[in-house]
């Protein structure tokens, strides 16, 4: 039984679905006016992740992530670039996507353009407009707020304490101060094309809420299962959809509202104002993208992310000792593998248990634990360089199929295992400065004083090794090396 935190309810609730053995999921994407920071895409790693759960436990899943491209930020990015805001739009959905399958992500089903669904938005607003929930004055039109009787439950907020310290300052376009835009009148100096539209109160474009409302109402319906979301989008952006969507239907939005937290860098929040803002594509470049996936889903969903040097470190070290565990059971695989009835009952067990986990709001961190207990037990099982035979490839491959179930969930230990553990060696050892072919040289020449009985030059080289960080195992199949981890 799949159970969710829901931020509505502020519980855990079991997932029943609108229509049986279906899963309709709306989660909000970036706004395209710039190359996306590491930040933007926790929750589409989660949700890749929650997706491909719910096929497992057998769920038809209908998935969209919509792409921002009507924004102040983007008319302003054009505006210096001499482009137009669709150029530039078009542009940053393209390097989005890039960086999306190099971290080995699966489309969505649906990628919403506000662009696209301007005749949606603009219908939308006329329907609140006729059930008395927002006004048009002066060229905007505004959302009633004090028209929603329930507005705030979402955020937990009341709206007469929102409007305490509130600074009333006369406004012409707006009957409230805490009243939301949902259509704002083009500024005289709003020239750039794509950056407004025709609509019955006048030229102009729409506010951010009524953005998601309508391409939600257009994909799916009057109301969907799933509505995800980053922690700072509960308010206003989240619960001003809430009052939208339920003022123009009269009918609940969403069943579920899951929302990701945010990431801390070195402990202070990423903001651009600190600094410390990374791009997806530096982050690629410079790491390997199960990197930043085991970060995103090694701790839970809805605790802090902690994102710094400590942690890409232990993501490195961890992701060593699941490989290294599945370059070991490679080795002992062979054609006459024969299963052991036993050791796959332990291992069934295992599984009940990481199912156990993820259906407790997709408690990743635990579920890790379980497969870690079972590396570990198999580490003190099988040694590199010993003899196989049919019975140990057959838990070798028992034991690497278990994991690679898991992994596929998570779009994680999918490379060949030796190949991972090279690439990874090389990266660190680029990082570091050092020069592979060193490395070898330095192995071969501690090989040779070996077989020659030169310990004391052995040693010595080992020594050096050590100290570029570098550890040997000798195996009778000849001397092994990996950077430490």
């Amino acid at each position: 039984m799949l159970k969710i935190y829901s931020t509505l309810t502020k519980k855990t609730e079991e997932f029943k679905p609108m229509k049986p053995g279906h899963v309709s999921i709306y989660v909000c994407g970036p706004t395209v006016y710039s190359y996306l920071h590491v930040g933007n895409f926790r929750g589409p790693v989660f949700f890749n992740f929650v997706r491909n759960w719910f096929e497992y436990l057998g769920y038809k899943v209908d998935y969209a992530l919509n792409f921002t491209d009507v924004d102040d930020k983007i008319i302003d990015r054009a505006t210096e670039e001499g482009k137009s805001a669709k150029e530039i739009s078009e542009h940053y959905i393209k390097e989005y996507k890039k960086d999306f399958s190099d971290l080995g992500l699966r489309a969505h089903d649906h990628n919403p353009k506000v662009s696209e669904y301007m005749p949606q938005i603009i219908e939308f607003i006329g329907k609140l407009i006729e059930n008395d929930k927002a006004y048009a004055l002066n060229g905007d039109v505004n959302y009633a707020v004090d028209k929603f009787a329930n507005y705030g439950q979402l955020s937990g907020r009341k709206l007469e304490d929102m409007q305490v310290g509130v600074r009333i300052e006369a406004n012409d376009k707006k009957n409230h101060p805490l009243d939301f835009a949902l259509w704002k009148s083009k500024k005289p100096n709003e020239t750039l094309q794509g950056s407004s539209w025709p609509s019955p109160w006048g030229e102009g474009r729409p506010g951010w809420h009524i953005e998601c409302s309508a391409m939600v109402h257009g994909l799916y319906g009057d109301q969907i299962d799933i509505h995800g979301g980053g922690l700072d989008l509960v308010f206003p952006h989240h619960e001003n959809e809430i009052a939208q969507s339920e003022g123009c239907t009269g009918k609940h939005y969403v069943n579920y509202w899951m929302h990701w937290n945010l990431l801390n860098f070195g402990g202070s929040k990423m903001s651009k104002s600190l600094g410390n803002i990374i791009n997806m594509r530096t982050f690629l470049e410079e790491h390997h993208p199960e990197i930043y996936k085991w970060m995103m889903l090694s701790s839970h969903y809805r605790s802090v992310g902690e994102f710094s040097d400590a942690t890409i470190d232990l993501a490195v070290s961890g992701l060593a000792r699941v490989y290294s565990a599945l370059a070991l059971a490679d080795s002992f695989i062979n054609d006459e593998a024969q299963e052991d009835a036993k050791y796959q009952v332990e291992l069934d067990a295992a599984w009940e248990k990481i199912i156990e986990h993820i259906n407790d709001d997709f408690s990743t961190p635990q579920a890790f634990a379980v497969m870690f207990d079972q590396i570990r037990k198999f580490n003190g099982q099988f040694k590199r360089g010993a003899k196989t035979n049919a019975t140990l490839s057959g838990r070798a491959q028992q034991f690497k199929s278990f994991v690679m179930q898991f992994g596929k969930l998570l779009a994680l230990f999918q490379m060949p295992a030796e190949k991972f553990l090279r690439a990874l060696d090389q990266k660190l050892l680029t990082k570091a400065g050092i020069d592979e072919h060193d490395v070898e040289s330095l192995v071969l020449a501690r090989s040779l004083a070996r077989q020659t009985k030169d310990y004391a030059k052995s040693d010595e080289i080992r020594a050096k090794l050590t100290q570029m960080n570098i550890l040997v195992s000798d195996t009778p199949d000849g001397s092994f090396w990996e950077v430490n981890k």
